[in-house]
């Protein structure tokens, strides 16, 4: 099962237990993409990165989209849950302390975690999710008091928008999850501001951020 994605698995640069990058690519990208964000972000954590099993016109994702924006809800919760059992698997493969794993994901990829979350809310210690979209509304909220969010987005986001990323916010604090949005005078690529204020929040956890 575990040959079920591509992927890269880099181990921990230390011997004593180290926690896990679970890095997942935006549209159009594969399980390389992410590696140096995913070095830059903790040098000594593990790396372990999927390709999306979705082909959309040559492109990788990890579900399907009716139309630009516009997802298969229902591919969403069948793919959300697809990963989440790979991960296990993977986690077992590779001696992974399944209580500390972090998605990292950009754009597609944050779609793809913020899913996960919502439907199999054990599988994730926290989440970086760089330009996010609300991927599906559950029918009940998981229970993510445990979960910590970070969620950095641009305000001239045209993808992911403003009012979008905060719909999302709404939802993982309903959920009970820790949640701290990181703003930036952008659009939907990456700054090397995003990383750094994603370095800062990973090394150094900051105080449970208050509910809005």
């Amino acid at each position: 099962m575990i040959d079920t994605f591509h992927h890269q698995f880099i181990p921990p640069s230390v011997i004593s237990p180290s926690h896990c990058l679970l890095l997942l690519h935006g549209t159009g990208g594969n399980e390389n993409d992410l590696l140096n964000l995913g070095q830059t972000l903790d040098s000594t954590a593990a790396l372990l990165s999927p390709r999306g099993r979705v082909n959309e016109n040559g492109l990788n994702r990890f579900f399907r989209r009716l139309s630009p924006g516009v997802f298969d809800v229902e591919d969403v919760k069948a793919r959300a849950n697809e990963l989440a059992d790979w991960v296990d698997e993977a986690a077992r493969t590779y001696e992974i302390d399944r209580s500390r794993i972090t998605a990292v994901g950009y754009s597609n990829g944050a779609n793809i975690a913020s899913a996960m979350m919502m439907l199999r809310p054990e599988v994730l210690s926290s989440a970086i999710l760089f330009r996010p979209m609300v991927p599906l509304v559950p029918d009940h909220l998981p229970d993510l008091s445990l979960v910590r969010v970070l969620v950095s987005a641009g305000r001239q986001d045209t993808i992911a928008t403003p009012d979008g990323v905060e719909n999302l916010a709404r939802i993982l604090r309903r959920s009970e999850a820790d949640v701290r949005i990181q703003w930036s005078a952008t659009g939907h690529p990456l700054t090397q501001a995003d990383i750094r204020a994603a370095h800062d929040w990973l090394i150094h956890p900051p105080a449970r951020a208050a509910h809005e």
